[in-house]
């Protein structure tokens, strides 16, 4: 076959799976994400390669991957410039606020602690050859740190408790959370800059200028540019374009000083005005394609990277030590932020349960070290499974913490059937 027919039919296959998966699991009282995660995982080497090795041989093979990567890649940095553009300080009273700095302080730190002991462990085990240990133990460190804003949001959504006092609470925290994280991620990959000095000075000069000509300059460009148009329901076609190039810029300014395209993608999302317009129109517009199109592409090709291989031996004992260290450090971290700004145990508890939901910024962030050459493919499997019960666990936790009776209360107050 040739490679435009090998890349639409991966794309229908994968389309068709992630839906399909999307709609068994949302049944369960799952977000689709979690479906679409799964399918990615079907369609690698340890499900759909060990059944039918000679149909996963024909559709995946290694010469058919670049293109798909190249859509992957778009498809992640359009996710994370809505990402930035959706990200806002966060609000309420004084108090609240207060207790979503600490809980999104502690909520980074306690994770990034245990992440940084279990580093030891790991890279004696199953770090790639040439990689240095303090790259590596950091990488590791902001693993167990991510919560996923986007994930969450949909949980919290799909409960009706967006406006209730853990849901506000973990909306905001995910806020600092997910800007100290990134943050944190792009000192590591300039730190990893393949053992090379001038490299690790490109990326850390690098990513300090595109941050000064972002904010310096793309800001007020970008919003004189967005003023509002008056006697039009929404911007001109034009003003799309200029958003487009915005992104595919920043991302390979990004790329190019050896950081990553979805941090400048970030970047330049976060740059826009904060006006609701300018986000309803953004999600219309680009979050459709971005979410439905191109997020479960990025889902199968990290499906392509793992191998039955890492929960050999000592692999399944080292998933469950991953697991205990995410899931404690998550949330007794959060929980004890909360706990400490003045809130009972079942909301403190909650709000660490919705906080532990990694979702697709984790799965981000691991691709991001697969392609840096920061973890392998057995441990890029283990931090993947991880990824996917840490989310699955957030919703019955929630359930088990903030009691079934308030959640059914919240979703009938918004409107909602209650997750059976």
């Amino acid at each position: 076959m040739n490679p435009t027919t090998v890349l639409l039919l991966q794309l229908v296959t994968i389309l068709a799976l992630a839906r399909l998966c999307g709609w068994v699991l949302r049944r369960f009282g799952q977000p689709p994400v979690i479906g679409e995660m799964a399918a990615g995982l079907l369609l690698g080497p340890m499900v759909f390669g060990a059944l039918l090795p000679s149909g996963h041989a024909l559709l995946f093979s290694a010469g058919s991957l670049p293109a798909l990567s190249g859509l992957g890649t778009i498809g992640v940095a359009f996710f994370m410039f809505i990402v930035g553009a959706e990200l806002r300080a966060p609000d309420g009273d004084r108090r609240q606020v207060r207790a979503a700095v600490s809980i999104g302080v502690l909520g980074i730190a306690f994770p990034l602690l245990l992440g940084l002991a279990l580093a030891p462990w790991l890279y004696r085990r199953m770090a790639p050859d040439g990689v240095g240990y303090w790259p590596f133990a950091l990488f590791i460190a902001a693993v167990m740190s991510v919560t996923a804003f986007p994930v969450l949001a949909r949980i919290l959504k799909d409960r009706g408790l967006a406006r209730s006092t853990p849901g506000r609470l973990a909306l905001s925290a995910a806020v600092i959370d997910d800007a100290c994280v990134w943050i944190f991620l792009a000192l590591v990959l300039a730190l990893s800059g393949g053992g090379s000095g001038d490299s690790v000075v490109l990326a850390i000069g690098g990513g300090v200028a595109l941050v000064a000509v972002v904010f310096v300059l793309l800001k007020p460009l970008y919003a004189r540019l967005l003023r509002p148009h008056p006697g039009t329901a929404e911007p001109p076609p034009w003003v799309m374009v200029w958003l487009l190039v915005g992104v595919l810029a920043c991302a390979a300014a990004a790329e190019w000083v050896g950081l990553h395209a979805v941090l400048g993608a970030f970047l330049f999302g976060l740059c826009l005005p904060r006006e609701e317009w300018l986000l309803h129109y953004l999600v219309r517009r680009i979050e459709p394609m971005a979410v439905l199109l191109l997020m479960p592409v990025v889902f199968a090709l990290a499906g392509q990277n793992t191998t039955s291989q890492a929960f050999a031996g000592a692999g399944l004992g080292a998933l469950a030590l991953i697991l205990l260290v995410a899931v404690a450090g998550k949330i007794i971290g959060c929980a004890a932020g909360a706990r400490l700004s003045g809130y009972g145990w079942r909301d403190s508890l909650a709000v660490g349960s919705l906080m532990n939901a990694r979702g697709l910024m984790e799965l981000i962030v691991i691709r991001i070290g697969f392609d840096a050459g920061l973890i392998g493919p057995e441990l890029f499997t283990l931090l993947f499974a991880m990824t996917l019960v840490t989310t699955l666990m957030s919703s019955p936790l929630l359930s088990l913490f903030y009691g079934r009776g308030r959640l059914a209360a919240g979703t009938a107050a918004h409107g909602l059937q209650p997750d059976r």
